[in-house]
């Protein structure tokens, strides 16, 4: 029997990865502009859209690495407080604090109540999943991230703050408005530019109640 080659099929994958990257224009800005990731785009498209990010508001970043969100809120929020939370190790950015933390631990929590000394004015989630490929189950997946960051906004939103989060679109989205109805409301939904068209990813704004 001819054994699978696993590495063969792993650097095709790469060279699949490299090719789309060097030819992504926001990959090339993101370069050319100093920002970490791509997805800083994403994050300039939404507050062009819904102007939420001010001089001063104190922004929460979930699943900030690599800090490509963060930066864009700094620049904006010159005055404001940034908190960035991942499970990765991020490199330092001046006037942004980063922890590396589990969100569905208690001292994740009492961090951000200790930073801020107060709640936020904008949690923002671009917690992703890592795909399996299989968009049922993908979407499940996300959902549940979706799910702890609302739980964490119950906590730390302040009443008419902003919640943003990655959604990717799939029939479980009904009952995730339910729930969010509870706590939430003008909800919408923004897919923006900077996304790819192939993604069916697009992103989640309301204000808290």
């Amino acid at each position: 029997m001819k054994k699978l080659s696993f590495k063969k099929k792993f650097k095709e994958k790469s060279k699949k990865w490299l090719r789309r990257q060097i030819t992504d224009i926001y990959y090339i800005r993101s370069k050319k502009e100093g920002f970490r990731s791509r997805s800083s785009f994403k994050l300039i498209e939404l507050n062009n859209k819904f102007n939420f990010l001010q001089k001063k508001t104190k922004v929460l970043d979930l699943g900030a690495a690599p800090g490509g969100w963060a930066q864009v809120a700094r620049k904006i929020c010159s005055e404001g407080k940034i908190m960035g939370i991942d499970l990765l190790n991020i490199k330092e950015l001046e006037g942004v604090f980063f922890l590396k933390c589990d969100l569905q631990k208690n001292d994740a929590i009492r961090s951000v109540e200790d930073y801020f000394q107060g709640k936020v004015d904008v949690l923002l989630s671009d917690m992703a999943p890592n795909t399996i490929g299989h968009a049922k189950a993908d979407h499940l997946r996300i959902i549940n991230l979706v799910e702890v960051a609302i739980d964490l906004s119950n906590k730390v939103l302040k009443k008419e703050g902003i919640f943003i989060c990655k959604i990717f679109q799939g029939g479980a989205q009904g009952e995730l408005q339910k729930k969010m109805k509870k706590n939430f409301y003008n909800l919408k939904y923004f897919k923006p530019k900077s996304s790819r068209p192939e993604s069916s990813e697009a992103y989640l704004i309301a204000k808290k109640i």
